[in-house]
């Protein structure tokens, strides 16, 4: 029997892991949680004498150097005569103590729901994706409500006598010199239970599974937003009410397009010929393919827009596609296009160079 496997821990864990895997299993599998069923019994010993080991620095190391693989506790199973009212002292003060007076409140804190944790993810969306809004299908793994007890921890059963009790109603406290005795907050007093921690869960209401949620995304969701899916986080423990699901988006880069605000921006590539005598280009767009009309003159970076053709949102307010001009020079590789280039030369009679005015060479370098 390997014990560190019968305790669920690795076999490099700390004493505070095996003592609340212990603790988690003890509680789980006690036989009077449990009354009838021998296969919990067998467990619960198991678990019994892996702690026993584990918990003592010199019998755990005799025991990973392999100088004994079988240990001999006897486990008590009915713990008879025991007031687990009174906290234990010593040793046994986090063991026994704390362990049993956990069983003995464990179905008022059924009772209790807690909210589900949230869950965070990230999502790379593409550029039309952020665009134009979408549905993305995403795998989550979580906790989901358990399903034999619908979330709830506890499922009803046949009436048997209260394990916290022993079917007395009340149980014994201690104050100092003082003992007294109070209704059992287990069974309210009425020394019977009709209601059973859920096997399937241990009483957790939660268990995990993997599914694919579908999220919608809104038009218009920019690089580096968080994104909250309200309800769907990890689902809370003993009823309580999901957690949310918050997504860290990542926009991709566009082969075409890049985004300014809510703007989407584009370069545009004309011949020389077209930015001097006009022309109309078809361009993309984010709503398909525009036909841009090019003013005869357009200069090489000269900017111009095309009104809410950008990014749209669920209010109803869009950008614009804003169109950079960027003039491509011809490659001149025969003498016929290079006599053209200087005829045409000779009649361009405007000086592109004119804006510079005088120039001044005093505290410039000489030749």
């Amino acid at each position: 029997m390997n014990l560190y496997m019968v305790l669920g821990v690795a076999r490099e864990a700390s004493d505070d892991e095996i003592k609340r895997a212990y603790k988690r299993l003890a509680r789980r599998f006690h036989p009077n949680v449990n009354p009838g069923d021998a296969d919990a019994a067998r467990v619960y010993r198991e678990v019994v004498e892996a702690f026993e080991t584990l918990s003592h620095p010199e019998r755990r190391r005799a025991y990973d150097s392999g100088a004994f693989s079988e240990v001999h506790v006897t486990a008590s199973v009915a713990f008879e005569g025991f007031d687990f009212t009174q906290r234990a002292d010593g040793s046994q003060a986090s063991t026994f103590g704390d362990l049993f007076g956990e069983v003995m409140h464990a179905r008022v804190r059924r009772q209790e729901p807690e909210r589900g944790a949230d869950l965070h993810e990230r999502l790379a969306l593409s550029f039309e994706q952020a665009m134009r809004g979408a549905t993305v299908g995403i795998r989550l793994t979580r906790l989901e409500p358990c399903g034999p007890c619908a979330g709830r921890g506890a499922v009803a059963g046949p009436e048997v006598r209260c394990y916290a009790c022993d079917g007395a109603g009340h149980v014994r406290g201690t104050r100092g010199h003082m003992v007294f005795a109070r209704a059992c907050s287990a069974c309210g007093g009425g020394g019977t239970l009709r209601v059973h921690v859920c096997q399937a869960c241990g009483g957790e209401g939660v268990g995990v599974r993997a599914d694919i949620v579908p999220v919608d995304i809104p038009p218009g969701v920019r690089d580096a937003t968080e994104l909250t899916v309200p309800g769907q986080g990890h689902a809370g423990r003993r009823g309580g009410g999901p957690g949310d699901l918050r997504l860290a988006i990542h926009v991709e880069s566009h082969r075409f397009f890049r985004r300014d605000g809510d703007d989407v921006v584009i370069d545009v590539p004309l011949a020389v010929h077209e930015a001097a005598l006009g022309t109309r280009v078809p361009i993309p767009s984010p709503d398909g393919p525009v036909v841009f009309r090019v003013p005869p003159g357009t200069q090489s970076g000269q900017r111009f827009r095309v009104r809410e053709r950008g990014i749209r949102f669920r209010h109803g307010q869009r950008g614009d596609l804003v169109v950079d001009v960027r003039i491509v020079l011809p490659s001149v590789i025969d003498e016929r296009s290079k006599e053209l280039l200087r005829e045409f030369g000779t009649l361009q009679t405007d000086n592109v160079r004119a804006h510079f005015g005088e120039l001044t060479l005093e505290n410039g370098p000489r030749p």
